[in-house]
């Protein structure tokens, strides 16, 4: 039977501890007991691990044998703030596709209230990835980073740089993608798409436009549509 997977909070030589909530988790619900052996991810790789001691807010463990484990494709997805019920399904789901980074950015359409409580929920989004990524049997959550404005988004040294337009009429999306890349950030846009002038923008600072087709999606669905493609053109 395969064992379930924790992504540690603490790592120390061949010891590891879940802690707060996470551990709560484990502890309480799970009722978990010395002596179990669960899969621990460590960040770096993914080992077995032996608890030894359990507590209602840690639980720790003995570090054993190393599993081998696939370099992951580095996709960072920016994305637009939209509604938080919707935003949190896509930042679930791209995480059980395998996103490396997400970057949530203030967009001229995006909702004013929505903006002022991004900050404020960038503990939990993390908190959603890395349930993701344990669920998912993954090696490491995401990083979710704080909430930037556009400006800030155009900055960031990225080689390949692909923001989702509904006006792109010529270029798709699978065929933005470089042979043999492995790093890779793709813009959504919120409820209503990119203003004309922040497409502008990112084509300034050199981002390629790209489509998904003429339907219309969704924002949390063209993310996770964007992952799925990427995806399929850096493993085929």
């Amino acid at each position: 039977m395969t064992r379930r997977r924790w992504i540690a909070d603490e790592v120390s030589g061949n010891r590891a501890a879940l802690t707060g909530p996470h551990a709560q988790h484990l502890s309480r619900v799970l009722r978990a007991r010395v002596g179990q052996r669960f899969d621990i991810a460590t960040g770096t790789t993914v080992r077995t691990g032996v608890v030894t001691r359990v507590s209602d807010s840690r639980v720790e463990f003995e570090l054993g044998e190393e599993y081998p484990s696939q370099a992951a494709t580095a996709i960072t997805l920016a994305l637009a703030i939209f509604k938080f019920d919707r935003m949190e399904w896509a930042i679930e789901k791209a995480t059980e596709l395998g996103v490396a980074r997400i970057i949530p950015v203030v967009a001229q359409r995006t909702e004013s209230h929505l903006a002022a409580a991004a900050a404020k929920r960038s503990e939990r989004w993390q908190r959603i990835a890395r349930q993701a990524s344990e669920q998912c049997r993954g090696s490491a959550a995401p990083e979710i980073a704080q909430p930037i404005k556009l400006k800030e988004l155009l900055k960031c040294p990225i080689k390949v740089r692909i923001v989702l337009s509904e006006l792109e009429q010529d270029l798709m999306l699978k065929e933005a993608i470089p042979d043999q890349t492995k790093h890779i950030s793709v813009a959504i846009g919120p409820e209503g798409g990119w203003s004309g002038g922040e497409l502008i923008q990112f084509r300034d600072a050199g981002w390629v436009s790209a489509s998904l087709g003429n339907t219309i999606l969704r924002a949390e669905t063209s993310a996770i549509a964007a992952m799925a493609v990427i995806l399929s053109e850096l493993h085929s």
